[in-house]
């Protein structure tokens, strides 16, 4: 089933099993049970003195498979075939399970096994999605360290009956002991922070006993990054703190516009930019989500920036790159059917609607990529533009104007996403030349209408302008004395992820010469 290349890779990769462990697999006549024996009976095979392959199990999801080391009581098991964007996790599982050490800070592990509960997970994902390995991978390693956490991993397309009945019409969807827990990426820190209900006053202690900063940081995504190599390479006290590494460059499947970079995708490039900033010795402080900004109560002084969970770090400098987040539509019906329908992500959830219909609203680049992706699963994909032609690259136009399966609205005013009281049922737009009112019955929406800047925060102390977005000069310099600013979530126009590295990059340098130019030094409050 595997190439020879992958095997020998795998070769390579199970050399690191330590301890012996069983594989124990649930199958049936159906093709991908073949497929998971084949898979299954090369793993052994690469690693026969540590590893035992059993067929019979009797788990009511087939085909599907339990991984569990030799005297322990492990409850890991994949329902479906772990490939595509899951084939890291299925290596990393292997590994784990025999014995290998995971790449996770030691205050987690131990907080993963001082969970007090009995905890069962049940997690869909498919394998195009390129949020679901995240949370794959930290459901699988808390069961391998935790004998109380039980995880399943279903592969939403090889349970489609199951999928149907919990209604699960978005991935990452994860349910803990039957009821729904989370949807969309979770790293592993959250997903214990939820459990362990004295993780946030901690946390936020921590927080509080830091020393104050020359350079702090508030958001992980290029901008961010960029900032943090540019300020720890002169040699000052850099800190970043921000809710996840990387930002919204996690949601971003293909990135071919980074110069020197031919291509790559989101979750590569922000493992690659948090791989620079450890690489200088920065302060990286995850699960931090930015509540209030006090400014200087008088030249010299220190800028303090709150938290949400009640902490708060200090520093003589602050660089705002809080970054954007998708845009609401904001018509009735799509709160109600967020994740029921109403979705963000056409690679990852593009596969739950194969041969359904959908739409997608929004003629952007962004909207009309992700029509003609869709357009090779689905059915067919209303497209709707609410100006008077799409506003994408001439190529993706010609290209989606070309697919047979893809009907285009333009001058299209969305007015309501309707449901049945569960789920997406059509969609209702206006014609704005005609007024004419239109209802297609549909199974999904899709929004891809641009990005809203995550600056709430920051009202009535940072200047926004009248969409939100932070104003910076030219120099990066917010109205605030020692309060800088970069990327999305700015003024600066286009928001792209080199202009957002650079304009970070800019930040970083306006900082530190506002730092080498203050009369007297800055001393700890």
């Amino acid at each position: 089933m595997l190439e020879q290349e992958l095997k020998n890779q795998l070769a390579g990769y199970l050399q690191r099993v330590q301890q012996p462990f069983e594989i124990v697999a649930s199958l049936d006549d159906s093709d991908t049970s073949k497929q998971m024996l084949d898979l299954l009976q090369t793993i052994q095979g690469l690693r026969a003195d540590k590893i035992t392959l059993r067929t019979d199990g009797n788990d009511a999801r087939k085909p599907s498979f339990t991984l569990k080391r030799v005297g322990t009581d492990m409850h890991l098991r994949f329902a479906g075939l772990p490939l595509g964007h899951e084939f890291t996790s299925l290596v990393l599982a292997l590994l784990w399970t025999g014995g290998h050490p995971p790449k996770v800070e030691a205050e987690t592990i131990a907080a993963i096994k001082a969970l007090d509960g009995d905890y069962e997970f049940e997690m869909y994902m498919s394998l195009t999605c390129h949020n679901c390995p995240d949370v794959v991978q930290a459901l699988s390693l808390m069961a391998i360290l935790n004998p109380r956490v039980k995880t399943t991993v279903i592969e939403g397309g090889a349970f489609q009956a199951e999928v149907e009945s919990r209604k699960v019409m978005a991935v990452p969807m994860v349910f803990l002991n039957g009821e729904l827990f989370g949807s969309g990426r979770m790293l592993i820190e959250e997903i214990v922070a939820k459990l362990d209900k004295g993780a946030g006053a901690r946390d936020a202690a921590k927080l509080n006993a830091k020393d104050p900063y020359d350079v702090l940081i508030v958001g992980g995504g290029p901008s961010g990054a960029a900032a943090a190599v540019y300020a720890a390479r002169k040699g000052i006290r850099t800190g970043v703190a921000t809710e996840r590494f990387g930002g919204q460059v996690n949601d971003t499947m293909s990135i071919e516009n980074y110069i020197s970079v031919l291509e790559t995708d989101g979750p590569k490039f922000s493992s690659a930019l948090e791989a620079q900033v450890r690489h200088y010795g920065v302060d990286i402080m995850t699960q931090q989500i930015a509540a209030k900004i006090i400014p200087p109560a008088a030249p010299g002084e220190l800028v303090e920036v709150q938290f949400e969970n009640g902490g708060s770090l200090k520093s003589s400098t602050v660089i705002l790159s809080t970054g954007a987040r998708w845009r609401n539509v904001n018509v009735p019906g799509e709160q109600e059917y967020k994740n029921a329908g109403v979705n963000y992500c056409p690679h990852c959830d593009g596969p739950l609607y194969k041969g359904k219909r959908v739409a997608v609203i929004g003629g952007g680049n962004s909207g009309v990529e992700a029509a003609i992706d869709l357009a090779g699963i689905v059915e067919h994909v209303t497209l709707i533009e609410f100006a008077s032609q799409l506003k994408a690259d001439a190529v993706l136009v010609n290209k989606v104007e070309s697919l047979s399966n893809v009907t285009i609205h333009v001058n299209a005013q969305t007015t309501e996403i309707t449901g049945d009281g569960s789920k997406v049922n059509g969609i209702k737009f206006k014609d704005r030349i005609s007024g004419e009112e239109h209802h297609v019955p549909l199974a999904g929406v899709f929004v891809q209408i641009g990005l809203v800047p995550n600056t709430e925060f920051l009202k009535g102390t940072v200047e926004l302008s009248r969409f939100g977005e932070i104003v910076v000069d030219a120099h990066g310099r917010t109205n605030i004395p020692g309060v800088f600013a970069a990327g999305d979530a700015t003024t600066t126009p286009f928001k792209q992820i080199v202009i957002a590295a650079g304009e970070g990059a800019k930040a970083a340098l306006s900082a530190f010469d506002y730092l080498i130019r203050m009369p007297v030094a800055v001393e700890a409050a």
